[in-house]
């Protein structure tokens, strides 16, 4: 192992190391300090008021005024949006303002706006009842035309025997005439109005069954849509005429417009009313719509004129609002001057954090300085790594599973690699990898249009993930080539094939099968082994070989990770009694089957791996017979067998035994009760000797251990077949890209017409781009994912810490883009 202590370090290896820092501020310089320490964004604070309440901080009226602003910044932005006004991203440049001037202009806008909204809403309610009297003249005017004009003698002398009400002159909306000369002193009487097209036939039933019948409905559609002044929308209406008799059917009528909420109005029985109400009316709607124009285009002007700084203003009070979150962490000291924080920074982030105290005490005229030292602690440090663009995304999969504990081994310095190939396997096809590639390109090329935009969920995913596309596509084209698929047909790109057809007709090419002529294809599987009768057999071996080769190689990287971790904390016991068992183990039984299999492959035999590897537990002394693939076979089977015996107890009961004997002899004497004084009591300092001999409990210990014992046994087991998806995804990506090939782009190619050529050429693009592009590469991106998370990385990987989040404003920046 002395080899590995003189490998260099690796900046991505480790997270960034921590440190816990106290800040004494004081009160005058407070503010501007944490206001600088968000720029920077390298600090972390605690809180030290988790039991109080939001209302029972220091600073709350503060973030109160905040929340305040911030409802109403809601309010321009709602208000923008719904009159279609479009607010700059990036504002011009204006003189900065303070929190107070912000805070009045604000409040102006906001008056204005609320001003201007009532006036608005006072006019459109007018302009809409102006327009539905309009409607309703027009067309229950030709409504009295038509009744009166088709007036039988019957009508007439049904009229005479109905009995004169008094005119009730107190409802404007009711126009109490009759339909021609002589119904008023008949009684017949009509109400007009407008309802909703969709209530219309509820309406007239209501009608109806109300007056037992005794009313005539008439209705015709208004002809053009009216807004709805509750929902803003156009909606559909009609206008209706209903006759009757009575004053008790009409207070029925009238009480059942409103509940229908339908709007009457009074229509003169006389053509010449109808006409001069009918000017007055388009009249007034004419000044009501140049007075609607003029309102909102002075309404649009103040939004325009608010929307070019509300992202400024925004963002503005996001930083002051976090800036008095932050404020209220902090405590007082006992002279109530100064205020003391602590939070988490990482090392190298101490002297920039200095420099930073330095100029908010100098730029807030502060006669002391802010005190900024380092604190010891026992508390587990958050764990930060720096990224880039490029490995940001490779990060964000390993945190998605859990994010590491401080100064654990990262597991995505080794993912950038090891993610996209296994993918690749899978989705091995150089056709289909150029098309992934051109994708990620497309995303990279654009990048800086694409980050300043404002995208929908797929599109962000694959945004933030573009360099880990990229990587799949270019890994895909690699393996694509060695299995020598282009959308599953196979060229000679690097040589001639080593095989050719017994004789020129080829006509026994699949029943007698081909015959070697050269050496062996130079790079790749060979072309002629496609459409060949061992086909499927060759590559099912190839693939299935080449997944357990793969898995057994990745599980004992994570084992040997899992060596370089302990190594690093100065664990001994788990480099003991977990680190070579874990190996022994692994490598005893599939260690040496891929050792198996590389033989196979080196030397052509014909031994069965499977029969080998039963009958090494079965019967460990029986003979191999014409399986034997080297000299001393059997004798290193069953020495294998026997230290994969070994190395289960070995891994289960040393460990805990040891903890148990380093526990007693680190704690022996000092089971005695200290002292209680006012500086110190025992049972209540979480470090002292007295807590953490009452925290060891060895039965918990060791059923700890003996659950992760048995989890490594079954699981290598488990997770060497898991591996084995690699070869059931690349063989159903291969078989699904051929019969898209034969049975739709061939299909179609096999006619002469032209169209069903385009046909099946259009069918087979979209096949290929929803199934084997959309849905193959998803799937085998969840299988890559499920390989790493479970397979690689429970070997090493605790991923139970939790991630720095230090306070800044580039987080709050990001947000409203």
């Amino acid at each position: 192992m002395g080899l590995f202590d003189r490998l260099p370090p690796m900046d991505h290896l480790r997270s960034e190391k921590m440190c816990l820092v106290q800040l004494i501020f004081p009160a005058e310089s407070a503010r501007l300090a944490v206001t600088y320490l968000g720029e920077l964004g390298l600090l972390q604070f605690k809180d030290l008021n988790e039991d109080k309440s939001p209302f029972q901080r220091i600073f709350v009226n503060q973030v109160k005024r905040c929340a305040e602003m911030n409802r109403k910044l809601k309010f321009f932005s709602d208000q923008i949006n719904k009159a279609g006004v479009k607010s700059s991203v990036r504002p011009a440049l204006q003189p900065e303002i303070d929190l107070e001037e912000l805070e009045a202009k604000l409040g102006e806008h906001e008056h204005e706006l609320l001003e201007m909204n009532t006036n608005s809403g006072t006019l459109r309610q007018t302009y809409n009842e102006l327009l539905e009297f309009k409607l309703v003249l027009s067309k229950a005017g030709s409504i009295l035309a038509a009744s009166q004009n088709h007036a039988t003698p019957a009508d007439h002398e049904l009229d005479e025997h109905i009995y004169d009400k008094e005119v009730d002159d107190g409802n404007g909306y009711l126009l109490e005439q009759g339909i021609y000369q002589g119904a008023s002193e008949s009684g017949v009487r009509f109400v007009s109005g407008i309802i909703l097209k969709s209530k219309a036939l509820a309406f007239e039933r209501m009608l109806f069954r109300t007056t037992r019948g005794n009313m005539f409905f008439n209705e015709a559609s208004a002809g053009e849509p009216v807004m709805d002044p509750s929902s803003g929308e156009e909606v559909e209406k009609t206008v209706f005429v209903v006759f009757f008799s009575g004053e008790q059917a009409k207070a029925k009528i009238l009480r059942i417009c409103a509940s229908f909420g339908a709007n009457c109005y009074p229509v003169p029985e006389e053509i010449v009313k109808q006409r001069q109400i009918f000017r007055e009316v388009s009249s007034r709607l004419s000044d009501l719509e140049a007075t609607l124009d003029a309102g909102t285009q002075h309404r649009n002007k103040a939004l325009e004129s608010v929307g070019s700084q509300l992202w400024r203003w925004i963002l503005m009070v996001k930083k002051e609002k976090a800036v008095y979150d932050t404020l209220n962490m902090l405590n007082f000291d006992v002279t109530k001057k100064c205020l003391v924080g602590e939070g988490w920074c990482p090392i190298f982030a101490k002297s920039q954090i200095e420099d930073v105290l330095q100029r908010a005490t100098l730029h807030s005229n502060s006669q002391v300085g802010i005190i900024f030292h380092e604190m010891d602690t026992i508390d587990s440090p958050p764990t930060y790594f720096r990224t880039d663009k490029f490995t940001n995304a490779f990060q964000e999969i390993v945190d998605a599973y859990g994010v590491g504990r401080y100064e654990e081994i990262n597991p995505a310095v080794y993912s950038v690699i090891t993610f996209p190939f296994l993918f690749a396997v899978m989705f091995g096809d150089w056709g289909h990898g150029i098309c992934l590639l051109l994708g990620a390109l497309f995303l990279i090329l654009r990048e800086k249009k694409l980050s300043s935009q404002k995208l929908d969920s797929f599109t962000e995913m694959a945004f933030g993930g573009r360099y880990v596309i990229l990587l799949m596509a270019l890994f895909s084209i690699y393996c694509g080539l060695i299995y020598n698929e282009f959308f599953s047909v196979p060229f000679h790109i690097f040589g001639k094939s080593a095989y050719a057809c017994r004789e020129n007709s080829c006509s026994d090419a699949y029943t007698a099968g081909l015959v070697k002529v050269r050496d062996p294809y130079p790079f790749g599987v060979d072309p002629s082994w496609r459409g060949s009768r061992s086909e499927l057999p060759f590559l099912n071996s190839l693939k299935m070989k080449m997944s357990i080769l793969m898995g057994v190689s990745q599980m004992n990287l994570g084992i040997l990770l899992s060596y370089f971790d302990a190594k690093f904390h100065k664990n001994a016991l788990d480099i003991r009694y977990q680190f070579i068992p874990q190996l022994i183990f692994l490598n005893s039984l599939f260690g040496y089957l891929s050792l198996l299999i590389l033989i196979k492959w080196c030397t052509g035999s014909k031994a069965d791996l499977y029969h080998v590897m039963i009958y090494m537990f079965l019967d460990p002394a029986g003979d191999l017979g014409e399986n034997q693939l080297f000299w001393g076979q059997k004798e290193l089977q069953i020495l294998l067998l026997l230290l994969a015996l070994v190395a289960v107890p070995w891994m289960l009961f040393p460990k805990p035994f040891i903890l148990k004997k380093l526990h007693k002899e680190r704690f022996q004497g000092h089971s005695y009760r200290f002292l209680g004084t006012s500086e110190m009591d025992p049972d209540s300092e979480p470090d002292s000797a007295r807590s953490r001999h009452d925290d060891f409990n060895f039965g918990e210990v060791f059923v700890h251990q003996m659950i992760h014992s048995i989890e490594f046994v079954l699981g290598a087991v488990s997770n060497t077949a898991s591996y084995l998806r690699l070869w059931a995804l690349s063989l159903a990506h291969s078989e699904l890209s051929t019969v898209f090939y034969e049975k739709l782009l061939l299909f179609a190619w096999g006619y002469d017409s032209l169209i069903f050529k385009l046909v099946g050429l259009i069918v087979f693009a979209f096949a290929t781009a929803f199934i084997l592009l959309g849905m193959e590469s998803l799937s085998a991106f969840l299988h890559a994912l499920r390989l790493h998370w479970v397979e690689f990385m429970n070997k090493f990987y605790h991923g139970d810490g939790y991630k720095f989040k230090p306070f800044s404003f580039a987080t709050l920046a990001d947000d409203e883009e």
